[in-house]
């Protein structure tokens, strides 16, 4: 091939290359170019377009599975709120993922449970009804409707589950009456005593004295559904707990109160986990 055929190839090849580029200023001087550039800018933006609704539909079908499977829990205490503790150190983590505790009641204004609530991060809301001064501002008023203006309280936070952690009050039906008819909640207690050994008050001092004693071989702690019979209900978990001859109250006690700290926590979370989601 000669030069001239070679410069003449040049020559039409820079051309070509000339006009290609001068697409960016006037795509219009070759439809075929300008068309082709179109199409795959279209087609990028679609793509693009459609890879940001994927990601917004995928992040929000993750905030309403955390906001379905966030269970909300009512705690009630009366004293210093170890056990409330217990469960305000759990919550969202590995023992008790997805929960919130929406609120905490004491019938007692000393409590250093209200404290350990309003210290939580973020702060817990309270409430504090007790039952004396209650009584003393209207002669009409009784313990029945005691129960059911702490009832009343319980379901304004519209909680999955109520938590009576260290309450020191027996309800008579008015409470569980309530709430079962206006909202079939479970209602859970920790006592510190075996299923069907020293119900109700002062069971720690009553099981120790028992043991030492030699009436008893075992003692320990349960968490168990409320029902009208005082710590008669269905237990969640039962826990058997170490006791020694001869021991003295308070080494026992500090040992029974370090297993209730942990059966409070599986307790609320097996009930939770047996609630389908919504």
């Amino acid at each position: 091939m000669d030069a001239h055929k070679i410069s003449a190839n040049q020559a039409k090849e820079q051309w070509w290359w000339s006009k290609f580029k001068e697409k960016d200023k006037d795509k219009d001087s070759h439809p075929w170019v300008g068309k082709v550039l179109s199409s795959a800018h279209n087609q990028s933006v679609s793509v693009s377009q459609n890879t940001t609704t994927l990601r917004m539909a995928d992040a929000a079908q993750q905030q309403q599975q955390q906001r379905r499977r966030r269970r909300r829990i009512v705690v009630l205490i009366s004293g210093s709120g170890t056990n409330l503790q217990a469960l305000i150190d759990a919550q969202n983590t590995p023992a008790l993922p997805d929960v919130e505790i929406v609120l905490v009641i004491s019938n007692r204004k000393a409590a250093y449970g209200l404290t350990r609530a309003a210290n939580a991060d973020p702060p817990i809301p309270t409430g504090y009804l007790a039952l004396q001064p209650y009584l003393k501002a209207d002669p009409k008023r009784t313990r029945d409707t005691y129960d059911v203006e702490i009832a009343r309280m319980v379901l304004e936070a519209r909680p999955d589950i109520v938590v009576l952690a260290g309450w020191m009050h027996v309800f008579s039906e008015g409470f569980l009456d309530t709430v079962g008819q206006q909202r079939q909640l479970t209602v859970i207690n920790l006592h510190p005593a075996l299923p069907g050994a020293f119900d109700g008050a002062h069971a720690i001092e009553r099981s120790y004295e028992a043991f030492q004693k030699g009436e008893v071989e075992k003692v320990g702690a349960m968490v168990h559904r409320v029902v009208k019979e005082v710590d008669r209900g269905e237990p969640v978990i039962v826990r058997e707990v170490e006791i020694k001859k001869d021991e003295s109250l308070e080494a026992y006690e500090e040992r029974l109160h370090r297993t209730e700290w942990e059966i409070i926590v599986e307790g609320t979370r097996k009930v939770l986990d047996e609630i389908p989601p919504t």
